[in-house]
């Protein structure tokens, strides 16, 4: 039964990554017809150039606040579940076992790509808001590239999950065969 629930964790997990980075490619595409439309209108307006050189389009803000709540909630869901798995010291290091040293190398991973994503999918999304307090915020490809690193995110956030799960496992039968040796030598 647990194994089967971690399984549907990972899919889901996956999953609403899939769905983070489907948004932020979708915003791009929502980004691009409308700068192509305000390109268009620009060609036929008389009217010269207005103080912000960009026309924000809000289905790509919708799109890109969808996918900065669900990268936000798998992150936090996987670490949550996953709980914390750490290595202290070069000695815990030496002890430790493969499925540990993977779920803290996939940990940090998932860290960085969250920072990153995250930072990204955000520069977009600001970019597309109506404030002209951010006009001068650069916005191409970045929809792009916050998706895709949303569909990464995903991978190494479940590989996250799947290695803690299976130490956390390793860990507690290491303390159950530690205190039945330690029954039989009294």
């Amino acid at each position: 039964m647990e194994s089967e629930l971690g399984f549907l964790i990972s899919v889901l997990i996956i999953c609403a990554d899939i769905s983070a980075g489907v948004l932020g490619i979708e915003a791009e595409i929502a980004q691009s017809k409308q700068k192509q439309n305000h390109h268009q209108h620009q060609q036929h307006s008389r009217n010269p150039v207005s103080q912000c050189q960009r026309n924000p389009s809000s289905d790509a803000f919708v799109q890109g606040i969808a996918a900065l709540v669900l990268l936000g909630i798998v992150h936090i869901t996987a670490n949550v579940l996953g709980g914390c798995i750490y290595i202290r010291s070069k000695q815990d290091f030496k002890r430790a076992t493969a499925n540990k040293i993977l779920a803290v190398a996939f940990l940090v991973l998932s860290w960085i790509l969250f920072g990153v994503g995250y930072s990204t999918l955000m520069l977009a999304t600001l970019a597309n808001s109506k404030s002209h307090r951010f006009c001068k915020l650069p916005n191409h490809w970045l929809f792009l590239v916050g998706g895709i690193i949303c569909l990464v995110h995903g991978l190494v956030t479940s590989a996250y999950y799947v290695s803690a799960t299976a130490a956390k496992k390793e860990d507690k039968e290491n303390m159950q065969q530690g205190t039945q040796e330690n029954r039989s030598r009294a």
